[in-house]
């Protein structure tokens, strides 16, 4: 039960969020805030703009990159049965990454190289230091070698859209011939470790990574909407997908990700970014964390690994060179950790991710405290229309 001042709080939130609605910045949304039993969901608005079906509880959502933390978690539970250890080189499941050379410099000709100085390890992956990502500086046009060399092999660093035609042995074999940008463990670079994490993953569970995360996390959990694939039925509750396009300042329909493109498993599965799921299905596996590894009494991960993904693992150097995606925080293994006070909250500890679509989830476990808001609209990752609902979140359950 909630007292009057959580639901004077609620509200607020509610109004915070319906006003975006109606000033057209999202066609609708669904949030969620729980503490506890204690679960306040609510939806709003419509699953696409001018449409009359509205958004719903159970309202599918592409997920994009809050499936790197599940990742994460499978890869914990490998750990855990002794498939994988977190220093070992992952030459000996991945041996296409044997022996890396890395640029001389980050703009440098794909042959000006040095040897790597130690392997690339199952955690540095993890925590997005195994020497590859996102360039967060400035690439003038053309762009790097190196970018240039990924974009002619298909390789799809970035977004999850237009998806790899490779499937994950073709698109390792293709990757293992770039060098990496950075030596192993020297810096944080966001997206490409968990790509690779997902082929590993395959290779130690020898099953496909749609099957693993079946059996060891969706099926226990209760996960029953959250797949790399669904069908014609579940694609109908797929919310369209909009996106500002910042030649016109116009927020426009984009159809790359259509609901038909979801019914068919995809080639690759991508760890990184290829999920979808309901706003109740990621709470199952937000408390999974928040109750350090055990759902229903039974326990899916030990408590020192749920401690090992949501403590920060970062350098204070790391932290600050890690650009706007990481934005100064920590990151732990497939998500960030807030490590200092901030302007959501005074108090630190607050872990999670959000997906470049549209959707966003943290725990709080000081407040025992969970929120995700879903929707479908890059913007408000980026217009404060996240951390305005962070900020109400956690308000509506202060003391």
């Amino acid at each position: 039960m909630i007292d009057s001042q959580q639901k004077a709080g609620l509200d607020r939130l509610h109004e915070a969020m319906a006003a975006r609605v109606a000033k057209g910045e999202l066609p609708g949304m669904v949030i969620l805030v729980a503490r506890d039993e204690d679960v306040h969901v609510d939806a709003m608005g419509m699953m696409a703009f001018g449409g009359n079906e509205p958004m719903r509880r159970d309202t599918i959502f592409r997920i994009t990159s809050m499936t790197k933390p599940i990742l994460a978690a499978a890869t914990m539970m490998l750990v855990e049965d002794g498939k994988l250890a977190l220093d070992e080189p992952v030459d000996r499941l991945l041996p296409e990454l044997a022996d890396r050379k890395v640029l001389k410099r980050i703009d440098g000709p794909l042959d000006e190289t040095v040897p790597a100085r130690r392997p690339i390890t199952v955690e540095d992956l993890l925590t997005f230091r195994m020497g590859h990502g996102l360039i967060m500086e400035p690439t003038f046009d053309p762009p790097f070698p190196i970018v240039i060399a990924a974009r002619d092999l298909e390789l799809v660093m970035g977004p999850p859209e237009p998806r790899t035609p490779h499937d994950p042995d073709e698109w390792l074999k293709r990757f293992g011939t770039l060098p990496l940008m950075y030596q192993p463990g020297e810096r944080w670079q966001y997206n490409t470790g968990s790509l690779v994490l997902g082929v590993l993953v395959a290779r130690a569970s020898r099953q496909a990574l749609a099957e693993f995360f079946r059996t060891r996390i969706f099926e226990p959990l209760g996960m029953r909407d959250t797949g790399f694939s669904i069908s014609a039925a579940q694609s109908r509750r797929l919310p369209s997908y909009y996106q500002t396009d910042f030649q016109t300042g116009k927020l426009e329909l984009q159809t790359i990700s259509a609901p038909s493109v979801w019914t068919s498993p995809p080639t690759f599965p991508s760890g990184a970014a290829g999920l979808v799921s309901t706003i109740d299905d990621y709470l199952a596996f937000a408390r999974l964390l928040l109750d350090d590894g055990v759902h229903e009494d039974r326990r899916l991960l030990s408590q020192r690994s749920v401690k090992l993904m949501t403590t920060n693992r970062l350098t204070v150097e790391q932290m600050a060179r890690g650009g706007p995606i990481l934005d100064g925080q920590g990151w732990g293994y497939g998500m960030s950790v807030v490590t200092s006070p901030d302007d959501v909250s005074a108090v630190p500890g607050r872990y999670g991710w959000n997906g470049g679509y549209g959707t966003y989830w943290f725990n709080d476990p000081t407040r025992r405290l969970v929120a995700i808001a879903m929707t479908q609209t890059t913007d408000v990752i980026f217009n404060g229309a996240m951390t305005e609902f962070a900020k109400l979140a956690i308000g509506s359950y202060e003391n």
